[in-house]
């Protein structure tokens, strides 16, 4: 897989993943609830497709190269960038107004 089609990947993933908890009521994507979920579960959610996103990089990169050790400015910049990218799911969920 070459470098650039991994990248892409990684960001289309990041996107969906970030959006994910928003924008439907079932845990995880995939685990029927009766009941809307809470905001704090949504964050859980969100903060769990963090690390299955960083895991995802983690494994893309070990096979293009040689997998960089990273610090914590790296958390400290992708923590607010994924935060950033969840926000279309966060708007058309809490913000939009709906038509009844």
């Amino acid at each position: 897989m070459s470098i650039t089609l991994a990248s892409w990947l990684l960001i289309a993933v990041a996107v969906l993943l970030a959006n994910l908890p928003f924008l439907t009521d079932n845990l995880f994507g995939v685990i029927p609830r009766r009941s809307p979920k809470p905001l704090w579960l949504r964050m859980v959610e969100l903060a769990l497709f963090y690390v299955l996103v960083g895991l995802l990089a983690r494994l893309l990169e070990g096979r293009i190269g040689s997998v960089f050790a990273q610090s914590k400015e790296f958390y400290m910049l992708t923590v607010p960038l994924f935060v950033t990218l969840a926000f279309p799911g966060f708007v058309l969920r809490y913000l939009s107004k709906r038509s009844r």
